[in-house]
């Protein structure tokens, strides 16, 4: 079998050869605009930091990149596939591999290739360049020298020192061996299993599932030459000495005849149909040779049904891929200052990558892969690379253990230190960890009229574990437990049939006596009730039988909205409702208003978008500063659209006087600090603005799409403000994250109406 490639070897070269040529570069992190500036980062004032480490050793984890910078090392003596291609010609994988730490860890990475294939120049290559780096990642190293080399620096360093092409393969294969056991019923410390390869993956390997419980002599290591036995002289080293048996086996097909497991690190077709049909019942069968497996995952599928199969292949289920364990592994020991990595921290590693197997699969993932479904079971045993919650699992699972076993430098709250990780993933994810941790303090019965929709119930089992919400579910009974039960979701809910709840009756003359002189009849009002769940459950919110509301998964915006305005109403002193999205963008916080509800506001209803939004930019810890956007700038064009924005201004400014807000202003204004300070100094606003409010809903819905669309913006919404109980209306099509975070935000606002709390303050307009 061939691999199946997606790319020419013209688009490959021509991807690492454009401008500018690589795959990675330096960034500076410090501003660098100004002579000051230069003098700081440089001579002279650099000579400070200088004198500091050279007092304390450990300053430089402060002072210094240290703390997050890793040494990826070869000599290009096993790279890849390709073999022993040279120092030089191993640079593109090496680089390759610093890409992967930047993106699922946000590690940063100096490549070095050594050229030198002897063992001990290298190892003090290593050695003097260590004070530069936070931990050391041999890379394509060859076998036995690379388990020399990492004993050696090991012995000889106080940072961490990893050779990936040993342990990564162990450790993500050992997680999926957990998996497949525990789905097999069988024990590991029960099992025979077959390691064919005896290089570095392979030894490793075997060592690992050692660590993991499995009994020495149950293990069978083969090579090139056939089994590895006691007595056998030919090809053997100190390390495939330790895995040497009494056994009369002598070639790969008598090792797997009766075995549990099958671990393959070595070459292609070496496995035939014949010696899967000999395995033990359930056999696990681990073919991860690339790019072509010891047998291809159809031919072992075909020869037995019962096969657990995983290969190193994304085309297949169950890839083993080593970019699951080292960023992550790394995160965790850089952050506790790990002066190494030991066997516990890989063994927390795996057993987290299993855990995670077992958890609801985000859309985003689906996604990314292009799958409709996938759960824990034989064909999914460890997470897909892209999910970004490998990150949230496998670090502080890892930092714990570090703590543990002692070799900590620096000690962390795990709890935060995951809301730390999680702010790594974007602002977005750091912004909406502050609604989580508040709605965690009391949460609140939030209903969804859409309760047997799959990303529905799949967003409450995550409220539920989460803690943030009790979850009210409208539907049939029958039916959401079916879905449950098929989605193997389990968490407690108030399941409620509106066509047969004893509380029907009240809620139609409950909105009856709310629309009666609006046109409604009781019998209308009774068809609706009866017919309609979002009136049913905005029903709820207002006579207290549930604190939120959140729909519109599958209906069009204002069909979902209507009912919950005509029902609740208007909070008290507000005159519109208002739509506004959160946007994150390099780092930084924008809320932009009003993008959902209001399509040519008034001068009044603009002031009341600003105060809204001023609002909720509090809720989430945000310092408001308000800009009143327009074509205008404090009045440089004469036109009745500025007079409006202008007009606006001045009422926020009068109803909430300790607001920073001003305007009439365009978009660059609000936002470039130096157009701020040095064209319009007498401007209230003494930063960018974070609270952009445009002055229609047209020009803000195509702002924020355009910026999620041709930027890295996040955009988290749409947040709606202004209706007496915490209502929000999804977008069509919304993904399970989204529809969390609206509910977490749901939730947070019924804890302020509780507390009665005022983020704004208004005077009477």
């Amino acid at each position: 079998m061939t691999i199946r490639k997606r790319f020419t070897k013209e688009e490959v070269l021509e991807y690492h050869a454009q401008e500018p040529r690589g795959k990675i570069s330096v960034v500076p992190t410090k501003p660098t605009q100004t002579q000051r500036d230069l003098s700081i980062a440089y001579s002279p004032g650099v000579a400070i930091p200088c004198m500091e480490i050279a007092r304390d050793a450990d300053l430089a984890y402060r002072y210094t990149a240290k703390a997050n910078l890793v040494a990826v090392i070869s000599n290009g003596t096993a790279v890849l596939g390709l073999g022993n291609i040279g120092a030089h010609a191993s640079k593109p994988v090496m680089e390759g591999k610093g890409v992967l730490m930047k993106k699922f860890a946000d590690i940063d990475v100096f490549d070095l290739e050594v050229a030198t294939q002897d063992p001990d120049e290298f190892i003090t290559v290593v050695k003097n360049l260590a004070p530069t780096f936070g931990a050391i990642n041999l890379e394509d190293i060859k076998a036995p020298e690379c388990f020399y080399i990492e004993e050696k620096l090991k012995g000889m360093l106080d940072i961490p020192v990893f050779h990936d092409d040993q342990h990564g393969t162990a450790i993500i294969s050992g997680a999926a061996l957990y998996n497949a056991l525990s789905i097999i019923g069988k024990r590991i410390e029960d099992v025979r299993i077959v390691v064919s390869g005896a290089g570095a993956a392979a030894i490793a390997c075997a060592n690992f599932y050692v660590e993991m419980g499995a009994r020495l002599e149950h293990i069978t290591l083969t090579d090139s030459k056939g089994v590895v036995y006691r007595g056998r002289s030919e090809g053997m080293n100190p390390y495939k000495e330790r895995f040497a048996k009494e056994t009369d086996a002598r070639t790969l097909a008598d090792a797997m005849r009766g075995a549990d497991v099958f671990v393959g690190v070595s070459v292609a077709g070496i496995v035939t149909p014949e010696m899967v049909q000999s395995m033990a019942r359930d056999p696990v069968i681990f073919a991860l040779a690339n790019p072509d497996p010891e047998i291809p995952y159809e031919e072992a599928k075909a020869a037995r049904s019962d096969a657990i199969v995983g290969t190193g292949r994304s085309d297949y289920p169950n890839q083993v891929n080593n970019v699951l364990g080292y960023p992550f592994i790394f995160r965790g020991a850089l952050d506790v200052r790990a002066r190494a990595i030991t066997e516990s921290m890989k063994v927390a590693a795996a057993k987290a990558l299993a855990d995670l197997a077992r958890e609801d699969v985000p859309d985003e993932v689906l996604r990314a892969y292009g799958l409709e479904t996938l759960s824990f079971g034989r064909d999914y045993l460890i997470p897909k690379p892209f999910d970004p919650r490998v990150l949230l699992w496998v670090a502080p699972a890892v930092a714990q253990a570090a703590i543990d076993a002692g070799v900590a430098r620096k000690h962390l709250d795990i709890a935060r230190y995951r809301d730390d990780l999680e702010a790594r993933l974007g602002k977005a994810r750091e912004m909406m960890r502050i609604i989580f941790n508040k709605a965690k303090r009391a949460p609140k019965r939030v209903v969804f009229p859409e309760g047997d929709d799959e990303k529905i119930l799949r967003a409450c089992q995550i409220l539920h574990d989460e803690g943030i919400a009790h979850p009210v579910l409208l539907g049939d009974p029958a039916v959401i437990a079916d879905r449950k039960r098929d989605l193997h979701l389990d968490f407690p809910a108030t399941v409620i049939n509106p066509r047969q709840s004893p509380e029907r009756e009240r809620y139609v003359e409950e909105l009856f006596r709310r629309r009666q002189r609006k046109g409604v009849t009781r019998q209308e009002a009774e068809l609706m009730v009866r017919r309609d769940r979002n009136v049913f459950g905005s029903l709820m919110v207002a006579r207290g039988d549930a604190d939120a509301l959140v729909t519109g998964l599958t209906t069009h915006y204002p069909e979902a909205l209507r009912p919950a305005l005509q029902v609740l109403g208007l909070r008290e002193g507000v005159r519109r409702a208002v739509g506004l999205y959160m946007m994150t963008i390099k780092r930084r916080v924008f809320f932009l208003a009003d993008a959902t509800v209001n399509i040519d506001p008034s001068e009044a209803d603009l002031a009341e978008i600003a105060i809204q939004a001023a609002r909720v930019a509090r809720q989430f810890e945000v310092e408001p500063r308000v800009a009143m956007l327009s074509f205008s700038n404090f009045g440089s064009t004469k036109h009745p659209l500025a007079d409006k924005v202008r007009r606006a201004t001045e009422i926020v400014k009068a109803r909430a006087p300790d607001l920073m807000v001003d305007g009439e202003m365009q978009a660059d204004t609000a936002v470039v600090e130096e157009i701020l300070r040095d064209t319009y100094p007498f401007s209230s606003l003494k930063e960018p603005a974070n609270v952009l409010i445009f002055p229609d809903l047209q020009s803000a819905n195509i702002a924020y799409k355009l910026l999620q669309r041709l930027s890295d913006a996040e955009a988290t919404g749409p947040i709606l403000r202004g209706l007496a109980k915490p209502v929000h209306i999804l977008q069509r099509g919304d993904d399970v994250h989204a529809i969390v975070n609206m509910a977490a935000i749901a939730v947070h606002e019924a804890q302020l109406l509780e507390e009665g709390a005022e983020l704004v303050k208004v005077q009477a307009p």
